[in-house]
C-alpha cells in the first residue's frame, strides 16, 4: 500500500465518538479519470493534422480523443453530450474545431487541451470548411447561405464578419430559388482561396463566387438540368491541385466530374462560360441507388492521384461500399478502381501521414467503423495495386488491419492489479520519449516506423522496475506481465507454457488469476476447468545490478518459472483464494463445485457441490475463522452467482448450517468481502448494534460480509451468517445498475462502486454512508456508447487504484485518492509538439499559387531595388498581405438586408438609410507622387472600393424604389382609414409626416444617383490610369531591350 492509504487506514482505526461515517472523508478521495489509452466507444467522426500528426476521433457522446507522436494520447471532453457534425484541425495550429448537431461550434486549445470557445449558430450548419491560413472560415447552412466567420489564434474566439453570400445572388437561377436549397460544399479555390469559393447547392448547382467582386463569376445553372432524375448532393471535393476539377456525389449514386473555368484577370468583361460537366464515374452504386456519403481526393503526380469513395447503405451485397478509383488522362475511356471489403460498415475515413525521426513517411488509409472499430490499410499498397493493374497485371490486394490494444496477440479476458510495490527508483535521467520508445505503439503505421517491431519482439523491462504491476490473461491461454507505473504499459514477461514439459499455448481462455507478489506464486485458472500453479524464479524479482538478475532480454516462460503444477477441475474457473500461509488453495467454479487443493502435491483435498436454488457458480471464496455455538471453527464462506451465501467447514467440506442465506429479491452478485471491524467504546458498538456487548471496556471482535449486487449492496453480520441466520446490518439499494465493486485499504476502508450510468461512488465501511461520487462519461452505457458489461474487464489495487479494459478497443486508469500512482502523465498526455508551430500565430503557406499577371507583378519582378529574399519569404509576406486584405473585404457588409430578405418580401424599418456622409466623393487633397506606376495602383484600389460601393448603392436604390412603391399603396390605405374614422367620430391622421417622408426619400433617391453617376466616372478615370500605366511598362521594357 501507498503511504496515503496507510494513513487513511490508521486514521479510520481510531476511536470515533460519532460512529463510523467519520472514518472516511470527502478530502480524502477523488474519483476521476486519469489516463484514457485506445479507441473510445461510439466513435463517429475523424480528422488529421498532417503536419502535427495527430489524429482526432469525435464521439456520439461530446467526446474527442486525440492520438499523436511517440503513443500520446489525450481525451476531451465537450459540455454537450452530443454527437458531433463536423470534425476540423487548423493545421499546425494546435486548434481543433468541433460542430455539433445543435450548431454550436467549439473552438479546442490543444496545447491546454480545454475548450476555449464556443460560438452558436443560428442557422442548421450544412457545410464547414476553413482557409489553409487557418483565418476564416466559410459556414454554409440550410437557407442556402454562405456566412464568414473569422478565428482569433491568440484568443481562440470567433468572430462573425459583415461580409457574407446571400442564396438570391449566388444561386444563378434567381427566378427558381426554391426554399429548401442548402449550401451543401464550400470549397475555397487552391490555387487562389484568397479569391474565389466554390458552392455547391444542395440541388446540383454549382457557383465560383469572386470574393473581391462580391458576385458569380461562374456557375452550372444551365446544365445543372441535363438530367430529370432527381437528386441532391451528398458529397463533393476538389480533384486537382489547381481547383479547376471538382468531383461532386449524388443522393442516387452518381458521380460527376465537373470542370471549372478559371477566369482571366482583366477587368473586360467576361465571356460566356460556364461550370460544365466532364464524364461520370460508373462504379456501380447508381445501379443499386447507394447515396454517395464521401468522397476524399489524394495528389500522386498526377498519375497516380486517387478518388476515394464512400457510399452510404446498411446492406449492400454487390458492389463494395468503399472504393478506390484512379483519377487521370485515362479515367474517361477507362476506370481502374479497387473495392475494398471491411469487416464492417465505415462511417468515416480518412488518410493519414506519420513519418519518424529519419523522415520516413507513410501514408495510411484510416476507416472508423460503425462499432467504433478502426481499420487502416497501407495507401502505398493500394497506389501500387492501381498502377499494377493499368499494365493488366494481377497485383495482390492490399490487406485490412484492425486496432486493438498491443498488449497481447488475443483478447483480455481476466485481470490482477497491484501497486505500490517495492522497487528500483527510476533513474534522474529518464524521460518520457525514452519510456515511449520501448512502449507499444497502437496503430500499424507506428509499429512499422519502429523497425517493424510488434508486440512479439519488444524489449522487456525488470520486474524490479514495477512499480505498478498488471498481470493479464487472454483468450488464447498467455498470461503476460505489465509494467504499470506509466499509461503506457510496458512489457514485463510472457507466459505461454502449459506445464514443464509444454511450452506451447493452450488455447483456451484463462478465466481467474491469484498472485502473491512476496511468494512468487501465481494460480490459474481456465475455461476448461485447469488450475496451474506457477512459481517463478527467485532471481525474476531480483534488480537488474544483482547477480541473480536476468537481465534486459526477452522473458519468456522458461526464462522466469521455476516450475509448474497442473490440477484438473469440473467446470470453468470462477474464484481462486489462498490461506494466509499458502498451504491450501480453494478452487470455485462456474459448476457449482468447491476444491480445497494441496499446492505441494498438487492433491484435491475434497470436492464439494453446492446446489443453488437460481444459478449455480461460485464467484467468491473466503477463508475466515469465526465463532459456531461458542466454538472457533476454521470456515469457507461461498457466494454463488444469485447471491446466495453458504458457510463451509474448511476441513472437511461439511455445511455448518442447512439455512441459506440471501437477500430477499436476489440478483447477480459481483462481489464479496469479510471486513473485519474492531472498535473501542460503547458509541461505536451502538452505531453498530450487533450482539450483546458487555459494559466493561474489552474490544470486541466486528467482523462482517459485504456482498454486492447489480441492484443493491449489503453489510452482513457473519457471526449470524455461519449459524444460518440472516442478519442485515447495513444496505443500500441503487439506482442504476451496478456493474463492479471493489475494496481499497487493509484494513478496508472504503468501497468503489461503478455503475452503467458512468457514476463511480465511494461508500465508507462498513455502514455504506456516500463519502464522494463522481461521473466519468467514457464509462457510461448508452445507446451512444453501446458497452457490454461482459466485454469488460475490471482490476482493482488496495490503494484504490482503477484498469478498466473494454474489450480490445480501450483501457482505461480510474484513480480514487488523492495520490499520484502513476508516472508521467501529463507527459503522456501533449500530444502537441509546440517547436512545430509556426511562432507567427498562423501559417502562410499555399502549396500552388497562381502565376502572378499584370504591372505590378512585373514591377516587382523587375525592380532592381528590391531586396534579395528566398521563396519562402516571398510567399509568406504575400499570404500575409492577402490575409489583410481579406479582413479589409470581409469586414464590411457588401449586401445591404433587403437583398437577404427579399425572400420573405418584408422590408424592415431598422435598416439605416445610406448617408451621403458615407463617402467622400471629393478629390483627395494630397495626390501620390513617384513613379506614375504607383498612383495608378493606387487608382485601382479606389477603384475597386468604388465598385463595392457602387453595387451596395444599386441595392439601396432598388430598396428605396420599393419603399415608394410601397407608401403609395399606403396612402390609399390610409385614406380609407381616415374616412372610417371621420365617420365613428375619430380625428382623421395627419398626413403631413408621411408627405414629408416622401418628399426625404426622394431627395435622398437623387443624391443616390448622383453619388452613382460619380462613382462611374471615377472608375472610368481609374481605368485610364490603368493603361497609362501599362503603357509605361511597356515603353520601360523597349528600353531595356
Amino acid at each position: 500500500m501507498s503511504v496515503f492509504v496507510k494513513k487513511l487506514v490508521e486514521k479510520a482505526s481510531m476511536k470515533k465518538h460519532s460512529g463510523y461515517s467519520d472514518s472516511l472523508r470527502p478530502e480524502d478521495v477523488d474519483p476521476r479519470l486519469v489516463f484514457h489509452y485506445g479507441i473510445p466507444s461510439g466513435a463517429v467522426l475523424v480528422a488529421h493534422d498532417s503536419i502535427q500528426q495527430i489524429l482526432a476521433i469525435s464521439t456520439k457522446d461530446g467526446q474527442l480523443k486525440l492520438f499523436g507522436k511517440d503513443g500520446a494520447q489525450a481525451l476531451l471532453e465537450s459540455s454537450e453530450t452530443i454527437p458531433s457534425k463536423f470534425l476540423l484541425f487548423i493545421e499546425n495550429q494546435g486548434i481543433l474545431l468541433n460542430v455539433n448537431v445543435n450548431n454550436q461550434i467549439e473552438v479546442w486549445d490543444l496545447d491546454n487541451k480545454c475548450l476555449s470557445s464556443v460560438h452558436h449558430f443560428k442557422k442548421e450548419i450544412t457545410s464547414f470548411t476553413a482557409m489553409r491560413n487557418g483565418a476564416y472560415m466559410y459556414i454554409g447552412d440550410s437557407s442556402g447561405n454562405v456566412s464568414i466567420l473569422r478565428l482569433h489564434k491568440e484568443t481562440f474566439s470567433i468572430e462573425p464578419m459583415k461580409y457574407h453570400i446571400p442564396l438570391l445572388v449566388s444561386y444563378g437561377k434567381t427566378n427558381e430559388v426554391g426554399s429548401d436549397i442548402a449550401a451543401k460544399h464550400v470549397l475555397p479555390q487552391p490555387t487562389a482561396e484568397n479569391k474565389r469559393v466554390l458552392i455547391i447547392y444542395s440541388d446540383g448547382v454549382i457557383t465560383l463566387w469572386g470574393i473581391q467582386e462580391s458576385k458569380a463569376v461562374f456557375t452550372n445553372s444551365g446544365v445543372s438540368t441535363m438530367l430529370q432524375e432527381p437528386k441532391k448532393v451528398t458529397a463533393a471535393c476538389w480533384a486537382c491541385s489547381g481547383g479547376t476539377k471538382v468531383v461532386v456525389g449524388y443522393s442516387n449514386g452518381d458521380i460527376i466530374l465537373w470542370s471549372v473555368p478559371c477566369p482571366p484577370d482583366s477587368d473586360a468583361e467576361q465571356v460566356a462560360s460556364q461550370i460544365t460537366p466532364i464524364y461520370k464515374l460508373n462504379l456501380g452504386y447508381k445501379a443499386e441507388k447507394i447515396p454517395i456519403a464521401k468522397l476524399k481526393w489524394a495528389d500522386a503526380d498526377g498519375k497516380s492521384s486517387r478518388l476515394y469513395v464512400l457510399g452510404c447503405s446498411s446492406d449492400s451485397n454487390s458492389t463494395s461500399l468503399l472504393q478506390v478509383v484512379l483519377l487521370n488522362e485515362q479515367t474517361e475511356t477507362r476506370t481502374v478502381k479497387l473495392g475494398l471489403h471491411p469487416r464492417e460498415p465505415v462511417v468515416d475515413f480518412e488518410i493519414t501521414t506519420s513519418s519518424d525521426q529519419n523522415k520516413h513517411r507513410r501514408d495510411s488509409l484510416l476507416l472508423l467503423g460503425r462499432s467504433s472499430h478502426v481499420l487502416t490499410y497501407d495507401d502505398s499498397l493500394i497506389e501500387r495495386y492501381l498502377a499494377q493493374s493499368q499494365s493488366k497485371s494481377s497485383p495482390s490486394l492490399p490487406k485490412e488491419v484492425m486496432v486493438k490494444l498491443p498488449y497481447g496477440d488475443s483478447s483480455i479476458t481476466v485481470a490482477k492489479f497491484v501497486t505500490s510495490i517495492p522497487c528500483m527508483p527510476s533513474s534522474t535521467d529518464e524521460d518520457f520519449s525514452m519510456l515511449a520508445k520501448d512502449s507499444l505503439p497502437l496503430f500499424p503505421f507506428e509499429r512499422s516506423l519502429k523497425d517493424g517491431s510488434n508486440s512479439t519482439s519488444s524489449t522487456f523491462t525488470p520486474f524490479s522496475k514495477a512499480k505498478n504491476l498488471l498481470i493479464t490473461g487472454h483468450s488464447s491461454g498467455a498470461i503476460n506481465f505489465w509494467d504499470a507505473s506509466c499509461p503506457l504499459l510496458l512489457p514485463v514477461a510472457s507466459i505461454t507454457q502449459q506445464s514443464d514439459n509444454d511450452l506451447s499455448l493452450s488455447g483456451i481462455a484463462l478465466t481467474a488469476l491469484h498472485f502473491n507478489y512476496e511468494s512468487h506464486i501465481l494460480v490459474s485458472g481456465d475455461q476448461s476447468g485447469t488450475v496451474r500453479i506457477f512459481t517463478f524464479k527467485s532471481e525474476t524479482f531480483a534488480p537488474p545490478s544483482t547477480f541473480l538478475s536476468l537481465g534486459n532480454s526477452r522473458k519468456g516462460s522458461s526464462n522466469i518459472i521455476r516450475r509448474v503444477k497442473v490440477v484438473k477441475v469440473n467446470g470453468a474457473i470462477l474464484s481462486i483464494t489462498t490461506t494466509e500461509n499458502l498451504k491450501q488453495l480453494a478452487i470455485g467454479s462456474d459448476q457449482g463445485y468447491v476444491y480445497l487443493i494441496d499446492p505441494d502435491g498438487p492433491v484435491v483435498l475434497y470436492e464439494k457441490h453446492i446446489a443453488s436454488e437460481f444459478c449455480t457458480g461460485n464467484i467468491s471464496l473466503h477463508f475466515e475463522t469465526c465463532s459456531f455455538h461458542g466454538f472457533e471453527k476454521d470456515a469457507i464462506i461461498v457466494a454463488t452467482k444469485d447471491s446466495s451465501i453458504f458457510t463451509l467447514e474448511k476441513d472437511t467440506g461439511n455445511t455448518l448450517s442447512s439455512d441459506v442465506v440471501r437477500p430477499n429479491k436476489p440478483s447477480k452478485a459481483l462481489f464479496t468481502r469479510v471486513l473485519d471491524c474492531s472498535y473501542r467504546g460503547s458509541s461505536a458498538a451502538d452505531a453498530i448494534g450487533v450482539n450483546n456487548i458487555s459494559s466493561d471496556n474489552s474490544t470486541p471482535k466486528q467482523t462482517f460480509l459485504l456482498l454486492c449486487t447489480e441492484k443493491s449492496v449489503y453489510a452482513f453480520s457473519l457471526s449470524h451468517l455461519v449459524q444460518g441466520v440472516k442478519k442485515v446490518m447495513y444496505k443500500k439499494k441503487f439506482s442504476s445498475p451496478c456493474y463492479s465493486a471493489s475494496t481499497f485499504g487493509s484494513p478496508d476502508v472504503g468501497l468503489i462502486l461503478l455503475f452503467t450510468s458512468g457514476k463511480i461512488e465511494i461508500r465508507s465501511l462498513p455502514e455504506l454512508s456516500l463519502v464522494k461520487q463522481s461521473s466519468v462519461r467514457a464509462l457510461t452505457f448508452s445507446t451512444f456508447r453501446p458497452l457490454s458489461v461482459s466485454d469488460i474487464v475490471v482490476s482493482s489495487s488496495l490503494d484504490g487504484e482503477l484498469i478498466i479494459i473494454n474489450g480490445d478497443q480501450e483501457l482505461l486508469f480510474v484513480s480514487t485518492l488523492l495520490h499520484e500512482a502513476y508516472r508521467f502523465v501529463e507527459s503522456a498526455s501533449i500530444v502537441l509538439k509546440k517547436d512545430l508551430v509556426n511562432a507567427q500565430g498562423l501559417i502562410y503557406s499555399t502549396p500552388v499559387k497562381e502565376k502572378k499577371k499584370g504591372i505590378f507583378a512585373s514591377v516587382i519582378k523587375d525592380s532592381k531595388s528590391a531586396k534579395t529574399r528566398n521563396g519562402h519569404e516571398v510567399e509568406t509576406e504575400d499570404c500575409r498581405q492577402s490575409i489583410e486584405e481579406l479582413s479589409t473585404v470581409f469586414s464590411t457588409s457588401n449586401f445591404s438586408m433587403d437583398v437577404e430578405s427579399e425572400e420573405k418580401k418584408v422590408m424592415n424599418d431598422e435598416n439605416e438609410d445610406l448617408d451621403i456622409d458615407d463617402i467622400d466623393v471629393e478629390d483627395p487633397k494630397e495626390k501620390p507622387r513617384g513613379y506614375p506606376v504607383i498612383a495608378g495602383l493606387n487608382r485601382k484600389n479606389i477603384t475597386n472600393t468604388f465598385q463595392a460601393f457602387k453595387g451596395k448603392l444599386k441595392n439601396t436604390k432598388a430598396k428605396n424604389e420599393k419603399v415608394a412603391a410601397n407608401e403609395v399603396e399606403e396612402e390609399k390605405t390610409g385614406a380609407a382609414v381616415d374616412q372610417i374614422k371621420k365617420k365613428y367620430g375619430y380625428a382623421s391622421s395627419d398626413s403631413g409626416a408621411a408627405n414629408a417622408a416622401k418628399t426625404k426619400l426622394s431627395e435622398n433617391l437623387k443624391k443616390l444617383q448622383g453619388i452613382s453617376l460619380k462613382t462611374t466616372e471615377m472608375q472610368d478615370t481609374a481605368r485610364s490610369f490603368s493603361s497609362m500605366a501599362k503603357e509605361v511598362l511597356r515603353f520601360a521594357e523597349n528600353d531595356k531591350k
